[in-house]
């Protein structure tokens, strides 16, 4: 099916979009049967994240492949979809301290969008391809396209276009592959059911979605070196809980004290991983930043150097 073809196509047979028959009778349960409906069908979403773990995987490395070569991650969507990429993309520099272009979130209708309601641009195919080509996006990028019940035109266009330059196209939708195929490389599917709310996929959908987004980027930053063990290794001391974070890392990792960690910090103008390894190997700065930069940013291999 063509992008141009969804205008016409009639959606209701979708499984995003059919009746879910544990909530036939919503209106009429009592509020705590309600909550009750709920808490059970948003167990599906974690099965569904985990039975696309081998998808999930093959995209991590994918991508990662693609940021260590100097390309760059997109997500693009629209909606509920669009603006979980937009939200995953913003968590990226204060967590990882990666560069705010190194994750991008595009959303149908741009920033006005994030908070109010521009479904009817996800109709425009073109305008995927159109947005991407605006932010420079090029064969040695990487897409997510995002698109819970599989048919917005707007990913379509985005995903046919990043695959016809040769950059990676990934495709992340709740509905099976069989259902509605999409134009990528690597297909991740999110088969949650049909929705509580019936056709709200900001519900189980958008769950999945977020819990897949959330594996995918701190999947590919711990492929970059942005993480050591399971610790923020690379997060940028900005503010006072991220400088509490920042002198428990030092002193777990290293057996430094309060005061030798925030004395290293100063030294390496906030960069804790630049910290330790002035710690570990006796360091100045710009010795412990010609070794890190020779590891490829590798806190592991730095300090075992």
């Amino acid at each position: 099916m063509s992008p141009s073809s969804f205008e016409d196509v009639q959606r209701g047979h979708l499984l995003t979009e059919q009746v879910n028959p544990a909530s036939a009778e919503l209106d009429a349960l009592s509020t705590e049967d309600l909550v009750q409906v709920f808490v059970a069908e948003d167990r599906k979403p974690q099965e569904a994240v985990a039975a696309a773990s081998a998808a999930l995987a093959q995209a991590i490395d994918a991508i990662a492949e693609r940021l260590q070569a100097g390309g760059r991650l997109f997500y693009l969507g629209a909606g509920t979809s669009g603006r979980l990429g937009v939200l995953d993309a913003a968590e990226c520099p204060p967590t990882f301290c990666s560069p705010p272009d190194l994750v991008q979130g595009v959303l149908a209708g741009g920033a006005p969008a994030l908070l109010r309601s521009s479904e009817g641009l996800e109709d425009l195919s073109e305008a995927g391809r159109a947005d991407l080509e605006a932010r420079g996006f090029s064969a040695k990028d990487a897409l997510v396209g995002i698109a819970a019940g599989g048919t917005t035109p707007y990913v379509h266009g985005g995903l046919t276009y990043a695959s016809s330059i040769g950059a990676l196209a990934i495709a992340l939708a709740c509905v099976p592959a069989e259902q509605v195929p999409m134009p990528c490389a690597i297909d991740i599917r999110l088969i949650t059911g049909a929705e509580v709310l019936t056709g709200s996929t900001r519900l189980k959908a958008g769950t999945a979605t977020k819990m897949a987004l959330n594996i995918l980027s701190t999947g590919v930053m711990v492929r970059l070196g942005k993480v050591y063990g399971n610790r923020m290794v690379d997060v940028a001391v900005t503010n006072s809980k991220l400088e509490d974070r920042a002198l428990r890392i030092m002193s777990d990792l290293a057996g430094l004290s309060r005061v030798q960690g925030r004395a290293l910090l100063e030294a390496s103008k906030g960069s804790v991983k630049l910290a330790l390894v002035m710690a570990c190997h006796s360091l100045e700065i710009s010795a412990a930043r010609e070794l890190l930069e020779s590891c490829g940013g590798n806190l592991r291999k730095a300090l075992r150097s």
